[in-house]
């Protein structure tokens, strides 16, 4: 770095690195000292910087972080399937059984009353994840959905939209409205979901807001394509 203009560009584009709180870079010292709160692959903050060209490089000052780095990162892609979806299937187990507990105790067993509570518990849950950090999860959802990377807002209209259906589906509102209104926001959010998996991007699911790092994959195709299918089977006996 050889000028302010130098030091501004860096520290800007470092900045823009998901997980960083602030950055301090240096042209005297030809240092950039990055602070945040979890660990961030140094993978990750070459690959940004890069965005600026090949004028400028980052490196760790210290051999033995880079060792760590390695290490962690290797760490980090030897986690088996289990373990990166493991609160996603938490998730979706805790609900399947309550839900199927319900049917159990009831008198009689009906379908698509297990459907509707799965569906409200599903929404509910999934919304309370993305409320907690509501601008994070709009961040990166706008990442892959494809009304979000035009409408960014409708990153916080969408959340919103599912806690919403969580509470229609619980007090059994409006079935058609309902599950028309699921089948439809699924519908085009399973797009851009489809359009990532299969251009093999590597992105970061919004499923659970900002909450979990979970990586986009088949299990968020299945996730979408289970809430399509519910809410065209009700819909379809609704009418």
């Amino acid at each position: 770095m050889t000028c302010g203009s130098c030091e501004s560009k860096v520290q800007t584009t470092l900045a823009q690195v998901d997980g960083v709180e602030a950055v301090e870079v240096s042209k005297e010292q030809a240092t950039a000292t990055i602070h945040s709160q979890k660990q961030l692959p140094f993978s990750l903050l070459e690959s940004q910087l890069s965005q600026l060209g090949d004028k400028y490089s980052i490196y760790n000052t210290s051999i033995a972080e880079q060792k760590e780095e390695r290490k962690a990162e290797s760490l980090e892609q030897e986690r088996s399937w289990f373990e990166t979806y493991k609160p996603v299937l938490l998730i979706f187990t805790y609900i399947f059984l309550i839900t199927g507990l319900i049917e159990f105790i009831s008198t009689d067993v009906d379908v698509n009353r297990w459907m509707r509570h799965f569906m409200a518990g599903f929404f509910l849950t999934f919304s309370f994840f993305k409320m907690l950090n509501l601008k994070g999860f709009k961040e990166s959802y706008q990442m892959y959905d494809v009304i979000a990377k035009r409408i960014p807002s409708w990153g916080y209209v969408y959340a919103f939209a599912e806690l919403i259906l969580g509470v229609a589906f619980l007090i059994n509102y409006n079935p058609v409205i309902t599950n028309t209104v699921t089948l439809v926001i699924m519908s085009i959010s399973i797009v851009g979901v489809l359009q990532s998996v299969l251009n093999k991007q590597t992105i970061k699911c919004a499923c659970l807001g900002d909450v979990f790092n979970l990586p986009m994959s088949t299990v968020t195709i299945i996730e979408d394509g289970l809430m399509i299918a519910m809410s065209a089977y009700m819909l379809f006996f609704a009418l």
